[in-house]
């Protein structure tokens, strides 16, 4: 679900979504999944985007939709036959993962500029 209230807030204050990225700090690609609703906002990020743009926290927070994950466990016996594999809900599963790594993998590098920033 996209996140409106926090849009309609950040554009009329005349933010860009890499300035709103640097506050809670994350990439501004990951930050533009965040606002259109592909991966979620946590409480402090959006205390912390609250306070950035000197609003209160009820005039930008939106609720989350619910998502649901569906484990779907492949059992294998010693004949190495698999069973209960649904390749949709493997896939779906997959490419969560996938994406959640990337995400981590962005924000590990930021991590580490933060690190080296902070050495100086």
């Amino acid at each position: 679900m996209q996140k409106e209230k926090l849009r309609t807030v950040r554009k009329r204050k005349g933010y860009t979504q890499q300035q709103m990225a640097e506050v809670i700090p994350t990439d501004v690609s990951n930050y533009s999944r965040k606002e259109s609703g592909a991966v979620s906002i946590t409480q402090t990020e959006w205390s912390k985007l609250a306070t950035f743009l000197s609003v209160p926290l009820e005039e930008i927070y939106e609720e989350e939709e619910a998502k649901f994950i569906f484990e779907n466990p492949v059992f294998t016996d010693n004949t190495g036959v698999n069973v209960g594999n649904n390749n949709a809900t493997t896939n779906i599963s997959n490419d969560l993962s996938i994406e959640i790594i990337k995400t981590m993998q962005e924000y590990i590098v930021l991590l580490k500029e933060e690190i080296e920033r902070l050495k100086k």
